[in-house]
């Protein structure tokens, strides 16, 4: 029989309905991993792949990560039979003298990180992880914890990990110096955006960092911190507000937004409804939570996330180091395992004991105003306008943050080759290039501003180039007017949606004066030029394999075309659709340009600074 990647998917064949289905799924997601574990315990090493810290993090992050879901296995009442590993693991990794000691704990460490994971199981199962332990084995973890939560944190999510860390060490009775924890929950507050949303630090980003890690671990301070009331219910608050939103990330098959870094995190970012639940926060009925919840897990157990042997790879909709980050170590995907939390919730909870539902449908444009988004739900996909982000350098950057538009069903391309303009996608994206060789996209922004479902940016390719970018939405289709003013002629590539390619070119591709279509196997994707004194070529490309997050072969409908010095105006429209919604009259039926100076005034009556952007 032809190996089948999708088969190697722990989660593969796995129903996905029930309580028992999600604690099985936590099992066979495990199980994988005991073959790698160390004699000691203490480490638990994947490949010879390499992230920017060190190999014992990396193996201590191997380790830790599958607690986030052991943790709520075990606290519901699942049985786990490798507590004695695990304890013998913590012991040694944290007892200077043993050869699979982690290391010492610096500053800003990734130790730091996944430690975060035991004071969490620590906190939540004490009578598996911590009781059984001797006297001594507990003094040198507990030292061993002190020593990590004393040191500086990044500013960033990783503040809470220092306080799931105190959580751990309150729960073991050890003393320690609370004002730390109190000194980070307070500097948290500093993230906020209001209606929910917070920056992943002092930052102008808002990405999945939100959902599944600032709410996340708020939720579960809210549950276990019982002496915090205050804090507590500013959370559940908090939360519940943001679900209405974050509820726009999600199509209605269950796939999550790829949008932003740490995409090979999977299915964390659905972590956040079972965080809901854990917290008894009823943002929006248990049966639509449910749905969020259990459609999200099924969409991933159909994808070749994992190697042959049933470990997770790095990836995300299958194995793929390109749209990886530098801190992605091996068993970094573990944190997908974040999902699980709602298993420490009884059987009888409103969440397991209600039937689960579908997502509302939506047939107007939804602002998410402190994201700087605009989400259009259309058949099969959620299409997330955006006025683009800051970001750090890392790989793929300005794809993961400074694209037109991001989808649950097509996920993105990476640009693999910045010397080769020809070769490049630009889904969702702007391309320009001075030499015909090199190009620039949309990196960071000079401005972003929203105006209702509109949403408004100004950068600079260059230092002497500038472009006004205006994006609506214009359900199934979107808009995207462009105002370029350059003292030099440029070469101009856009793309539309990528989506699947099938084996055997069987796919069609149509392209001419101001369109490029591609007819594939399962959905269609076009481009349509609509300037009004400037007209591109349609052309249909076939995209470098393996840039896109989904899958592995894309195709890109493109328009091309060169620009005099001077100023230009470059409207588009881009649509993508299964192929059974994909009619003729979407073409014949094409929306107008908009007027600029309508646009302009829209903006200077009512738009506003984005706030994740703005200062």
């Amino acid at each position: 029989m032809i190996y089948d990647p999708a088969r190697a998917n722990p989660l593969h064949g796995n129903p996905l309905k029930t309580r028992d289905d999600i604690a099985k799924a936590v099992m066979d997601l495990f199980k994988p991993l005991l073959p790698y574990f160390s004699e000691g315990g203490a480490r638990v090493r994947l490949s010879a792949t390499g992230a920017h810290f060190d190999r014992a993090a990396a193996d201590l992050e191997g380790f830790a990560r599958p607690l986030w879901g052991i943790v709520p296995l075990a606290a519901g009442g699942y049985d786990f039979p490798h507590w004695e590993l695990y304890r013998r693991g913590l012991a040694n990794g944290t007892d200077p003298s043993h050869p699979e000691y982690w290391g010492d704990v610096s500053r800003t460490d990734q130790r730091q990180v996944e430690l975060a994971a035991i004071g969490f199981a620590i906190a939540m199962v004490p009578q598996f992880i911590w009781e059984p332990l001797s006297e001594s084995q507990k003094k040198t973890i507990a030292a061993y914890l002190i020593s990590a939560r004393d040191k500086e944190f990044v500013d960033n999510n990783w503040k809470f990990f220092r306080v799931l860390i105190d959580l751990g060490l309150t729960q073991a009775g050890i003393d320690f110096d609370r004002s730390l924890t109190e000194k980070y929950l307070d500097e948290v507050e500093a993230f906020r955006l209001g209606e929910g949303w917070y920056r992943d630090g002092p930052v102008k980003r808002a990405d999945h960092y939100v959902p599944f890690a600032l709410h996340f671990y708020a939720l579960i301070y809210s549950v276990i911190a019982k002496h915090d009331t205050k804090r507590a219910a500013s959370y559940r608050e908090r939360a519940n507000v943001f679900a209405k939103d974050i509820r726009h990330w999600f199509g209605p098959d269950g796939a999550a937004l790829a949008f932003g870094r740490s995409q090979t995190y999977r299915f964390a970012c659905g972590g956040i409804w079972g965080a809901l639940a854990f917290a008894g926060v009823e943002a929006l009925p248990w049966s639509e939570i449910k749905g969020y919840y259990m459609r999200h897990i099924r969409w991933w157990s159909e994808l070749p996330i994992a190697e042959r042997d049933g470990v997770l790879s790095i990836g995300y909709g299958y194995p793929n180091l390109m749209m990886s980050e530098s801190y992605n170590s091996a068993g970094s995907p573990y944190w997908a395992l974040k999902f699980f939390l709602p298993l420490a919730l009884s059987a009888d909870h409103p969440f397991w004991a209600t039937e689960e539902t579908p997502a509302p449908e939506f047939s107007d444009p939804v602002p998410l105003k402190e994201a700087g988004m605009v989400a259009i739900h259309t058949p099969g996909n959620t299409v997330i306008l955006s006025s683009g982000q800051s970001h750090d350098k890392m790989l793929g950057a300005n794809e993961k943050y400074s694209k037109f538009v991001y989808s649950t069903r097509y996920g993105f391309n990476i640009e693999l080759n910045d010397r080769h303009l020809v070769a490049a996608s630009f889904d969702g994206m702007l391309g320009l290039s001075d030499d015909g060789v090199h190009f620039r996209m949309r990196e960071t922004l000079e401005k972003a501003s929203i105006a209702g479902d509109k949403l408004y940016s100004r950068w600079k390719p260059w230092s002497d180039v500038t472009i006004e970018t205006w994006l609506l939405p214009a359900n199934p289709w979107h808009i995207r007017l462009h105002r370029i003013v350059t003292p030099r002629p440029l070469q101009t590539s856009e793309g539309g949606f990528a989506i699947p390619r099938a084996d055997f070119n069987v796919d069609i591709a149509e392209q001419s004066e101001g369109q490029a279509v591609w007819y594939g196997q399962t959905d269609s994707s076009a481009i349509v030029d609509l300037s009004p004194a400037f007209r591109r070529n349609g052309t249909a490309i076939s995209a470098i394999a393996n840039s896109n997050l989904i899958h592995a072969k894309t195709l890109v409908p493109q328009l091309r075309g060169e620009i005099a010095p001077g100023t230009t105006v470059l409207a588009t429209a881009a649509i993508a659709l299964p192929k059974a919604y994909f009619g003729p009259d979407l073409l014949a039926n094409l929306p107008k340009c908009p007027d600029i100076e309508e646009l302009e005034q829209l903006f200077r009556n009512e738009g506003i600074a984005v706030p994740v952007f703005g200062d």
